[in-house]
C-alpha cells in the first residue's frame, strides 16, 4: 500500500530526455530498492556491513530476477569494494520484455549501515540498452555536477575556484554562499583548503557519493555543487538522475593506485578524456533509492501500527522525481530499523 506519494512540481525540473523507459521499470525499480533496503536494514548498528551487503545484493536479485524484460548489469559497486555483488555482466529477467541496462549498488554506504547511522540507501538506475558507459576497469573518477540552471557553467578542465566562480554567477549568488559537497577523504584536503580559502562553504559528509550529487541536482537542498573524486558506479547512477532532470555534470577517470592506473590503460581506455552527462547515458533514464539508515534525503524502515512497516523511496524519472512512502506486511519484524 503507498500511503503518499508526493510528485514535485512539473516546473521544479528540465528534462534533457524525450524518450521514456516503460512504465514497468519505474515499478521494478522501486520494487528492488525497497526490498534490498529492508534485507539490509536488519544489520544496521550490527557492525558487519558485508553481511548488509550481502542481503540487500540477494534481495535485489530476487526482485529483478524475477523480472518481464532482461537487465543487464553493465556497473556495480561491488568489484570496487570487493563486496557482495550484482556482477558485471549479469543478466536478469525472464527475457520475455524490454532489454535494459543497469547500474547498481545495494548499500551506498555500507560503513554508515554497518555502524548504525544516516545516510545510507539502497540505489539503482536503469536505462536502455546499450545505453549506460563502462568505465572497464576503472574504479574512481573525478566529478562535476550541478543542477539545471548552471549545467552549462562547469568545465573540469579549469580549476575548482573557477568552477564554483562560474557555478555562483550561474545562480545568481555570491561566492560566500555557495555550498559545495566534497567527500571527506585524505585526497580532498587541498581541495577543501583551497574552496574555503576563497569563501566557499564546504560540506564533508565521510561517505555518500550518490546522495551527494542528488543533493546537488535537485532543488531546496542547500547543496550547489558536488565536487570530487568517487567511485564510478556511483557517478553512474548519478549521471541517469542528471540526464533524466536536466543538470549538469563532468567526468574522467581517476584512478587511485597504480594497480587500477594499469589496468584502465591496457583497456585502452583514457584518464584525460572530458565525459559529458549524454556519453555517460547514451539514452532514457531513470534512478531509484531507498532509505536503510534514514537521513537528509530519505528515512530508513518504520514500524507501523498491526504489523506494517513503511519505507521511504526516490524515483528521478524524465523530467519529474517523486518521493513514495510505502507500506507493506512486515513478514520479517526482526531487524534494526526500530
Amino acid at each position: 500500500m503507498t500511503l503518499v506519494e508526493e510528485e514535485e512540481p512539473a516546473g521544479a525540473v528540465t528534462s534533457q530526455a524525450t524518450e521514456n523507459l516503460p512504465a514497468t521499470l519505474e515499478s521494478l525499480a522501486l520494487e528492488a530498492v525497497r526490498v534490498a533496503a529492508l534485507a539490509a536494514a536488519k544489520y544496521a548498528g550490527r557492525g558487519d556491513g558485508k553481511a548488509a551487503d550481502a542481503a540487500a545484493t540477494e534481495a535485489m536479485r530476487a526482485v529483478l530476477g524475477e523480472a518481464n524484460g532482461l537487465g543487464t548489469v553493465v556497473i556495480g559497486e561491488g568489484e570496487k569494494d570487493n563486496a557482495p555483488m550484482l556482477f558485471n555482466g549479469e543478466e536478469l529477467g525472464n527475457g520475455n520484455g524490454p532489454r535494459f541496462d543497469i547500474a547498481v549498488d545495494p548499500v551506498e554506504c555500507t560503513d554508515l549501515c554497518a555502524a548504525g547511522l544516516p545516510g545510507s540507501l539502497t540505489t539503482i538506475a536503469m536505462a536502455g540498452e546499450g545505453c549506460i558507459w563502462s568505465p572497464g576497469p576503472g574504479h574512481y573518477q573525478d566529478k562535476l555536477v550541478v543542477g539545471p540552471a548552471a549545467r552549462d557553467a562547469i568545465d573540469l578542465r579549469e580549476t575548482p575556484e573557477h568552477n564554483v566562480k562560474r557555478v555562483a554567477a550561474a545562480l545568481g549568488k555570491p561566492i560566500d554562499e555557495m555550498r559545495v559537497l566534497v567527500l571527506d577523504k585524505p585526497r580532498h584536503v587541498e581541495l577543501a583548503a583551497r574552496l574555503r580559502e576563497i569563501g566557499v562553504r564546504v560540506i564533508m559528509p565521510s561517505a555518500g557519493d550518490v546522495a551527494g550529487a542528488m543533493f546537488a541536482l535537485l532543488p531546496g537542498t542547500g547543496v550547489d555543487m558536488l565536487m570530487g573524486i568517487g567511485g564510478t558506479p556511483e557517478g553512474i547512477m548519478a549521471a541517469c538522475a542528471v540526464k533524466v532532470l536536466g543538470g549538469g555534470m563532468q567526468t574522467r577517470l581517476a584512478p587511485q593506485s597504480d594497480e587500477e592506473a594499469a589496468a584502465i590503460a591496457a583497456a585502452g581506455i583514457s584518464t584525460e578524456e572530458i565525459l559529458e552527462v549524454d556519453d555517460l547515458i547514451r539514452g532514457p533514464a531513470l534512478f531509484a533509492a531507498c532509505g536503510i539508515t534514514g537521513g537528509t534525503m530519505l528515512g530508513a524502515p518504520r514500524h507501523m501500527v498491526a504489523g506494517w512497516i513503511s519505507t521511504q523511496s526516490l524515483i528521478v524519472r524524465p523530467g519529474s522525481y517523486r518521493r513514495v512512502v510505502e507500506a507493506t506486511p512486515d513478514a520479517e519484524p526482526d531487524f534494526a530499523g526500530g
